[in-house]
């Protein structure tokens, strides 16, 4: 009897369950365990953002279970911010080597490349001047970068916290990657679970900035767009984006590839697989190795409630951006622009674009404002990978 007891108290000793509950600081993975499945509750119960938050909760569950050394955090972060190629061969796991996706700026270009399939620039064509309101709301990345500077955070730390501003998940991972990696988890946790709060961020601000006489605006119908048009687009916006900005080039590049697959139409195939078979096996391999960087030791400090608040931040002030770009063209055209479209230059799309639509109906049910905000929403795509170009020309 005595020696099951002992075996059972080395087994006991030896297992995760002794880690949490009789460790200093095991009370830390219990938490962590608690946020994970908070991810997965607002994934599946909510359907918040639940493509990458899923896959997010529940790389966060694995890695914050003890001892089951299923990602090895000190590979990436360490001395020399590099890749310790001789640990990784000698220890690395699964997940690590999934991670490489991350690290070496992989997945959110390929992302990008399924996102540009799936993106119809039409209404930014048709109306140029929606490319303004995307720059306006990019305001908030900046803001949020002054604000975490006053805060203590470092250029490049700074830099990458605000570009949760952009409400654009690879952006704000491919940014993070190479600026402050050490600060991925919270920083992704953050621009996904705003992203999609989107709906209850932005119509407050929105109806506090304009008045009730703007917000039944209704936009003419935009011109129609050649297919000419809709082919030379990407392929000029890249050469443009490219020579100007070359750390945007790659991001702006894939999307506008993904773009020309799909409207040039002969490539039908490569396409679809682009669009979707791709996109989702990269979306996996995104969000479970990214959630596999928050463990309790990097996650849990004040330096994540600070991202948290800031990203609030970041959202409300791109999205005043817009909007207050949008009063200023709605009163230069004489009423021909509703400044609600403006609140879509945040990149989530369609997500911001419907948030306008449904706004806009609220105070005219014959106000259909979808076509006209996919115009600053698609631009917002631009915008986001474009200051994020301009932060890692400057601090990377």
């Amino acid at each position: 009897m005595g020696a099951i007891l002992t075996n059972i108290t080395e087994i006991f000793a030896n297992s995760g369950w002794a880690q949490i509950f009789l460790v200093q600081d095991g009370w830390k993975y219990a938490v962590m365990l608690a946020v994970a499945c908070v991810l997965l509750y607002l994934a599946i119960v909510k359907q918040f953002e639940p493509l990458l938050l899923l896959p997010i909760g529940f790389g966060m569950l694995m890695t914050n279970l003890p001892l089951d050394g299923i990602f090895h955090i000190e590979i990436f972060l360490n001395e020399t911010n590099h890749i310790n190629w001789e640990m990784l061969g000698n220890s690395g796991g699964l997940a690590d080597y999934i991670y490489l996706g991350v690290k070496l700026g992989i997945y959110p270009p390929l992302i990008f490349l399924g996102i540009g399939t799936m993106t119809d620039f039409t209404p930014l064509i048709a109306r140029p001047s929606s490319l303004l309101l995307g720059a306006a709301a990019q305001l908030g990345i900046f803001f949020t970068f002054i604000g975490a500077r006053l805060l203590g955070f470092t250029g490049p730390e700074a830099a990458s916290i605000g570009i949760i501003g952009g409400a654009d998940g690879p952006t704000a991972i491919y940014t993070t990657t190479r600026l402050a990696p050490h600060l991925l988890g919270s920083i992704a946790v953050a621009a996904y679970c705003y992203m999609a709060l989107v709906p209850v961020i932005q119509p407050p601000i929105m109806r506090f900035l304009t008045t009730e006489k703007e917000r039944q605006v209704i936009m003419d119908t935009p011109r129609q767009v050649s297919k000419t048009e809709k082919i030379l687009f990407p392929i000029v916006v890249t050469i443009i984006v490219s020579l100007t900005l070359p750390d945007a080039a790659i991001l702006v590049g894939c999307l506008m590839m993904g773009n020309l697959m799909k409207e040039s139409g002969v490539v039908e195939r490569i396409t679809k697989t682009a669009g979707n078979e791709l996109m989702n096996i990269i979306t996996i391999f995104l969000g479970f190795s990214v959630g596999c960087t928050t463990n309790a030791s990097t996650f849990l400090t004040l330096q994540t409630v600070e991202i948290i608040v800031l990203g609030v931040v970041a959202f409300g002030v791109g999205t005043a951006g817009g909007v207050l770009l949008g009063k200023v063209m709605c009163a230069l055209t004489h009423g021909k622009i509703n400044p609600l479209i403006g609140s879509a230059g945040v990149s989530a799309v369609p997500m911001a674009a419907r948030v306008s639509q449904k706004v806009g109906q609220e105070y005219n049910p014959r106000n259909y404002l979808l076509m006209h905000a996919m115009g600053p929403n698609v631009a917002g795509v631009i915008g986001s990978a474009v200051a994020a170009g301009i932060l890692i020309n400057i601090f990377g």
